[in-house]
């Protein structure tokens, strides 16, 4: 059901951090982009850390102290990732089996490719399951 590569659902185009980035630049992606993670990287896409909204939420830190805290001294630097090449069950069993919302998906050298979240599922899901024209379903059905 779920045998799909990854990288037929990842997000490509991902917004990303350095390490000397602070927090307040930080909370201005997040909030901007509507997005919850935010990879961290190292020269042009070496995956070296993660920071989240619920990072941000249990520091513990003042958001007037944010421009002073760079995301190197927060960041989640242990990340469980995938190759763009298993299969999106991988993706799932992932997500669930560890509470996360989003995974990382690097190439063999550890630079970052894409990232598949919690949402990415559920929308692969849905379309999977629901016909392409809703509003001749929803009106027959209604």
């Amino acid at each position: 059901m779920m045998n799909e590569p990854i990288h037929t659902i990842m997000t490509k185009k991902v917004k990303t951090l350095h390490p000397d980035n602070t927090l307040a630049e930080v909370r201005e992606i997040l909030m901007n982009h509507r997005i919850h993670h935010l990879p961290v990287v190292e020269g042009e896409r070496k995956l070296v850390g993660i920071i989240t909204s619920w990072d941000m939420g249990k520091l513990g830190i003042l958001p007037e102290d944010y421009a002073k805290t760079k995301v190197s001294d927060v960041m989640t630097r242990k990340i469980a990732t995938l190759d763009s090449n298993q299969h999106i069950g991988a993706v799932a069993e992932l997500l669930l089996e560890h509470l996360f919302h989003a995974v990382p998906i690097v190439d063999d050298h550890g630079n970052l490719e894409g990232i598949v979240t919690s949402t990415d599922i559920i929308r692969y899901e849905y379309h999977k399951e629901y016909p392409d024209n809703l509003d001749k379903f929803v009106s027959e059905n209604m």
